[in-house]
C-alpha cells in the first residue's frame, strides 16, 4: 500500500513539474526523500491583490492517501478571510501548536497567524480522483475569491464586506510583505495595487454594464412602454415577445401610446389567447 503511494506521488510530481503551464510546484521538504511532507508553490491570481506574490503550502500526505485528502498549511502569511490552516479541527494539526511567526506591522496582525480555511477540496468534496495539484489549483482560485460570509476569520471577512477598499490595500501589503509581490505603483494601478478610486471606478463599470445588459433584455423597445405591461405582472421577455410577435413597432426606442387594438394584441398573447 505504502508503495502504491508513493509511487502516485511521485508521478503527481512528475506531471507537476513537466506542466510549465500552472506555474505550480511541489517538491519534497528540503529536497529530502520523505514524499509523505512536501512544499507546494503558486503564484497569486492577477487582478487580485495577491498577484505577484509567491505563496508556500505545507503539505503532509496521510497514509490513507488518495483515500484522504493531503493535509495542507499556508507556510506564507495572507490576509483572506477564509484562511490560514486546513483541515479545521486544531486536533489534527499538531504544527498549530509550535507556529512561530514575527508579528507584521501592519493592521490587524494579531491573531492571524493561524486559523482554519474553508475547502471543500481538502475536505467532504475530496474524491481519489483529485491530486495534490488540483488541491493547489483549488487554493489558488479561493484567492480570487474569497467568501466573506463563510469565513474562518470575522475580522478579515467583515473588513471586505464593509471596506473592500481598504481590505485590497491590507491584502496587498501582506502580500508584498511575505509573498514578495511588487509593491503597488505610485497611483496605485500596478499588480493588485488597487486604491479607493480604482475600485468605484470598477463598481461603476460594473453597474454601468449591468444596465446595459438589463436594456439589452427590452430589444430596443422603450423602457417605460415595456415596464406597463411589466407592472401587470409579467416579465420583461414575455413582454417584448408578445411585442415582437405582434409586430410592434420600435419606434426608435421612444416611449409612446400603443392603440387600444394593439394593446388587445398584446394582452391576448401574454394570457396565452393568441
Amino acid at each position: 500500500m505504502a508503495s502504491n503511494r508513493s509511487r502516485r506521488i511521485a508521478k503527481e510530481i512528475k506531471d507537476i513539474q513537466a506542466d510549465t503551464h500552472s506555474k505550480i510546484t511541489v517538491e519534497p521538504l528540503d529536497g529530502a526523500d520523505d514524499l509523505t511532507h512536501l512544499r507546494g508553490m503558486f503564484w497569486g491570481p492577477p487582478d487580485t491583490p495577491y498577484e505577484g506574490g509567491k505563496f508556500f503550502v505545507d503539505i503532509r500526505i496521510p497514509s490513507e492517501y488518495p483515500f484522504r485528502p493531503p493535509v495542507m498549511k499556508f507556510e506564507t502569511r495572507i490576509w483572506h478571510p477564509n484562511r490560514l490552516l486546513f483541515p479545521s479541527s486544531p486536533s489534527t494539526i499538531p504544527w498549530e501548536r509550535d507556529a512561530k511567526f514575527s508579528a507584521p506591522s501592519l493592521p490587524g496582525a494579531a491573531g492571524h497567524t493561524q486559523g482554519a480555511i474553508c475547502l471543500d477540496t481538502l475536505s467532504t468534496a475530496w474524491s481519489p480522483v483529485l491530486t495534490i495539484k488540483s488541491a493547489l489549483i483549488s487554493l489558488q482560485s479561493l484567492l480570487s475569491t474569497p467568501e466573506p460570509k463563510d469565513p474562518q476569520d470575522a475580522e478579515v471577512a467583515g473588513m471586505l464586506i464593509r471596506n473592500p477598499a481598504e481590505f485590497e490595500h491590507v491584502a496587498r501589503e501582506w502580500a508584498v510583505k511575505h509573498a514578495g509581490a511588487p509593491p503597488r505603483r505610485e497611483r496605485g494601478e500596478g499588480s493588485g495595487g488597487a486604491t479607493a478610486e480604482s475600485i468605484k471606478k470598477k463598481e461603476k463599470a460594473a453597474r454601468e454594464g449591468e444596465e446595459r445588459a438589463k436594456l439589452a433584455a427590452y430589444h430596443g423597445y422603450n423602457k417605460d412602454l415595456i415596464d406597463r405591461f411589466v407592472a401587470m405582472g409579467f416579465d420583461v421577455p414575455a413582454v417584448v415577445a408578445a411585442f415582437e410577435y405582434v409586430g410592434i413597432d420600435k419606434m426608435n426606442g421612444e416611449d409612446y401610446e400603443l392603440e387600444e387594438a394593439y394593446m388587445g394584441d398584446i394582452t391576448a398573447r401574454l394570457f396565452g389567447e393568441a
